[in-house]
């Protein structure tokens, strides 16, 4: 079993506490298989999805088979993990998540819909902010200034 971080590195202006937002939020990685290297299609992976591990009695939040080679692989969302990316991380890399890896290892990740984050001007909220062109901004009505993600890239890093 292997833990892999998903870091993400952004320049954050006038927001802050980026994160998914809630247990439906779907991580869309790409897998590539340890034993053969055969690469996946671009695949989602949900903390609320479980399935069966083929004899065990474990289950994990994602289950493929590869097609090259036919070994079962797993994935498991570590909840514990998920952090907030703060305006204070801006510009740096800093672990977003973790997965734990049996037979596979995520090699590429593309941030879709679903992340929420804060005003640090205000009280206002941002909820199902997309982020597929690698960058957003909106206004905050209530403090009047801009607010933005840009720059949005992201790296694995075995923990």
């Amino acid at each position: 079993m292997v833990r892999i971080g998903l870091q993400i590195k952004a320049a954050l202006e006038n927001i802050t506490g980026l994160k998914p937002m809630n247990e439906e939020f779907r991580w869309y990685l790409k897998l590539r298989c340890a034993s053969c290297g055969e690469e996946s299609k671009m695949v989602y992976v949900t903390l609320n999805d479980t399935m069966p591990i083929k004899g065990s009695r474990g289950t994990a939040n994602i289950v493929i088979k590869c097609k090259l080679c036919s070994r079962e692989n797993t994935l498991n969302i570590l909840p514990d993990t998920i952090a907030e990316y703060n305006v204070e991380d801006s510009g740096k890399f800093k672990v977003f998540v973790v997965f734990e890896c049996r037979g596979l290892e995520p090699i590429d990740f593309e941030a879709r819909s679903g992340f929420c984050a804060s005003s640090t001007e205000s009280s206002c909220n941002f909820e199902d902010i997309d982020l597929s062109e690698k960058e957003w901004t909106e206004y905050d009505e209530n403090a009047q200034k801009p607010v933005s993600i840009l720059e949005l890239s992201h790296k694995f890093c075995k923990m």
